[in-house]
């Protein structure tokens, strides 16, 4: 009896903590000293892409296309280095009117072509919409065939026979439009070490991802922002810092 009173003790005391630990774990990680900053807030050294469309103004990254200027498919501004296991952090905005995202573990789609600014990998999902479940800070598998690869609230995993949901209830639609800042600058931090990958927003964890499809997915690669094809669209980008986790 004392000996299966003792297992019952410990297994309360093990989900307990458990419970704990994904708590703390809500909130993004205090930011380091380490970080380094890999945006100048002058000009665009160390970066590549469409001159017609990104630019340096008021000491933020600004990707804009207009009626005249078009982007015929998704185009990125892309830094030249790349990075493996990270820690990203940056803000961003953008208009209503079309999306954006952030690349990580990216690649090239035309490896050895000059001026290739088209990039598929992972990507942070960059929107100015607070309703479910078009809002920023899902993974999306751009150039891939995965889609949207996690949603924002959702604990997953992506083994070899597909996606797998283990908890859903990282944030709904009430507390996503009270974090997000609509028209308004919001801060980004992307953690993936590993095959784990953390997306934070405004300092609270939206998603937690497991990608356990090795034939899919991108160990390291380059980092990028995006500019949407479609309507005419701007976005900025600003405080951009990096550190890696190996």
């Amino acid at each position: 009896m004392y000996r299966a009173l003792a297992l019952t003790v410990l297994a309360t005391f093990s989900a307990c903590s458990l419970l704990s630990a994904e708590d703390l774990a809500l909130t993004a990680p205090a930011e380091s000293a380490d970080m380094i900053t890999i945006f100048n807030g002058t000009d665009l050294e160390g970066w590549s892409g469409d001159p017609r469309l990104w630019s340096v103004k008021d000491g933020v990254i600004r990707g804009e296309t207009t009626a005249e200027n078009v982007a015929a498919g998704n185009t990125f501004l892309i830094f030249d280095d790349e990075m493996d296991d990270l820690e990203v952090r940056l803000s961003f905005r953008c208009n209503a009117t079309n999306n954006s995202g952030i690349m990580y573990r990216s690649q090239h789609v035309t490896k050895g072509v000059k001026n290739d600014w088209v990039l598929k990998g992972y990507q942070y999902e960059g929107r100015n919409e607070e309703d479910f479940p078009n809002v920023p800070g899902f993974i999306y598998d751009e150039r891939g065939t995965r889609g949207r690869i996690c949603i924002v609230g959702e604990v997953a995993e992506w083994n070899e026979d597909g996606k797998k949901v283990l908890r859903n209830d990282l944030m709904d639609q009430a507390a996503f439009k009270e974090l997000m800042k609509v028209d308004d600058w919001n801060d980004v931090v992307i953690i993936a070490k590993g095959n784990h990958i953390q997306h934070y927003l405004n300092g609270k964890l939206l998603l937690d991802f497991t990608d356990n499809a090795t034939d899919k997915s991108f160990s390291k690669g380059l980092f990028g922002v995006q500019l949407h094809a479609g309507k005419p669209m701007w976005a900025e980008f600003k405080n951009i810092r990096y550190k890696s986790l190996k």
